[in-house]
């Protein structure tokens, strides 16, 4: 294994082997077929090689979907609050920046 690590010329004999292998599959089979069967793999492969398969689900999911008490922001809101302060010249802190005055 310690000659298939990074920057050992097996590691870039692999890779090279593993796109090699990629565009003949884009070549053959088409690239959107190419690319559900590397989805495809790595599902089968998660699921062969993760042990606590149900906390793994669980921990992802909560941190996908925000918690029911969570507060929704409002990114449009938020950037025109923003904007409006970056236009006064401070930013959301309320601290004002200092101009940078041109020495002559």
């Amino acid at each position: 294994m310690k000659d298939f690590q990074r920057g050992t010329p097996g590691f870039g004999i692999l890779l090279g082997s593993i796109f090699t292998i990629g565009g003949a599959l884009v070549m053959t089979i088409g690239l959107w077929k190419t690319l559900l069967l590397i989805i495809l793999f790595a599902l089968g492969f998660f699921l062969g090689a993760v042990n606590d398969k149900t906390s793994l689900i669980k921990k992802t999911i909560n941190r996908v979907v925000p918690e029911k008490k969570a507060e929704v922001i409002n990114f449009r809101e938020e950037l025109a609050k923003d904007q409006e302060a970056a236009q006064r010249g401070s930013n959301t802190d309320g601290w004002k920046q200092e101009e940078k005055e041109d020495e002559e």
